[in-house]
């Protein structure tokens, strides 16, 4: 199971199905897509004086090791994830996996 990662991605709700888009033209196989909520973002509006949107989307794309890299580094250019502020994006190594087989 060491050659399995999972990609996590936050962006700012709307990105998501696009971001999944340009991920799976490089190889992802698939994702799921999860909705969330930010939190700080009252300290922020208090602090900057504006709204700031705190709904998030939450990418999961779980994927073979030898091939996440051009997976992750479209993520960050469709996402714009090298900009502060704008979201997030790691991986974490999957120990346990079932359910789920990866196409050649």
């Amino acid at each position: 199971m060491d050659d399995i990662l999972a990609i996590f991605v936050i962006v700012e709700r709307g990105k998501a199905d696009y971001v999944v888009e340009r991920a799976k033209k490089v190889g992802a196989q698939g994702a799921t897509i999860l909705y969330g909520r930010g939190t700080g973002a009252k300290e922020a509006k208090k602090f900057l004086d504006f709204h700031i949107e705190s709904s998030k989307e939450i990418i999961i794309i779980i994927t073979q090791k030898d091939v996440y890299r051009p997976i992750y580094d479209e993520i960050v250019k469709a996402g714009h994830l090298n900009k502060p502020g704008v979201g997030i994006i790691f991986t974490v190594p999957v120990t346990e996996l079932t359910g789920l087989e990866f196409r050649k």
